[in-house]
């Protein structure tokens, strides 16, 4: 199978390259080597590759410096995956694009399921919506959407990375409790990304995140004490746990943007990992 990763520095690329089947040719381009808001040079790219499969991780996921600069969301989320998806076309290749949580507007108290109303409270998840509908169009429901939810990674820039940081500078620190989702470990996401890859009849719309529930706080507090377990945080912190209310940001956040995996589950014959044991192998990780 020959595979272009595209988006290959982000935390998903990175675990992508890093879990790849055997055998596998992969052509793995960052955002230096591609831009995928150039139409032309990303269909010359794939063009030059003729890959069986395109999977899409790259993404503008700064959200709160999407409120500022929604071009630049729009330009990478919007209207580069329309131009990923109309070159898999050009060559027949099959296309997994990565998307979010962030579709949807958190006025749900149950998990979403794939076919959901969405509705984004911010240029980010409206960006990542709309090259959803981008990919479903030109591929004609021929692509596989694959959404997920507060993803993090060894790699990167992420929640887990900046609390570690945190806990070593500051003494007490405040996280929103009111904010629910799934903590999503980079690895298992790669892991489903490679299965559905080797499901060539999957397509349309699926979600996948690791198993359970969590605020931002609980998130943060696992954190705190996995890491303490490791030898990762040495000191004592004072997490507490604040409202949306109390702690504004540029963007909006759904409040509960739990994802129904069930689909996936039965498609793939998976069951996700509960997110605390995911988050404590990735922190093994970090610490060897």
């Amino acid at each position: 199978m020959r595979t272009v990763i595209l988006g290959a520095a982000g935390q998903l690329g990175r675990e992508l390259q890093a879990t790849a089947p055997p055998g596998s040719v992969i052509a793995a381009l960052s955002h230096h080597e591609l831009d995928i808001t150039d139409r032309r040079q990303v269909r010359d790219q794939m063009l030059a590759h003729r890959p069986t499969l395109i999977i899409n991780a790259a993404a503008f996921t700064a959200v709160d410096a999407a409120e500022s600069d929604s071009a630049r969301a729009f330009a990478v989320n919007a209207l580069g995956a329309a131009n990923v998806a109309e070159a898999a076309e050009a060559v027949r290749a099959r296309l997994v694009h990565i998307s979010t949580d962030y579709v949807f507007d958190g006025s749900r108290r149950v998990p979403y399921p794939p076919e959901a109303d969405t509705n984004p409270l911010n240029v980010y998840g409206a960006s990542k919506l709309e090259g959803e509908r981008s990919v479903a169009e030109v591929l004609e429901g021929r692509g596989m959407i694959l959404r997920a939810s507060w993803l993090y990674s060894r790699y990167g820039h992420n929640f887990v990375k900046t609390m570690l940081r945190l806990f070593m500078e500051r003494d007490e620190i405040t996280v929103v409790a009111d904010q629910v989702g799934v903590p999503t470990w980079g690895k298992s996401l790669a892991a489903v990304v490679w299965a559905a890859a080797a499901a060539q009849d999957l397509h349309g719309i699926y979600h996948w995140t690791d198993g359970g529930v969590a605020s931002w706080y609980e998130f943060a507090v696992a954190i705190y004490e996995e890491g303490g377990g490791l030898g990762l945080v040495d000191r004592s912190v004072e997490i507490r746990p604040v409202r949306t209310d109390e702690y504004p940001t540029a963007a909006r956040r759904p409040p509960y943007s739990v994802l129904d995996a069930g689909r996936t589950m039965v498609a793939l014959n998976v069951r996700p990992e509960p997110w605390r044991s995911a988050l404590r192998q990735m922190l093994r990780e970090t610490a060897t």
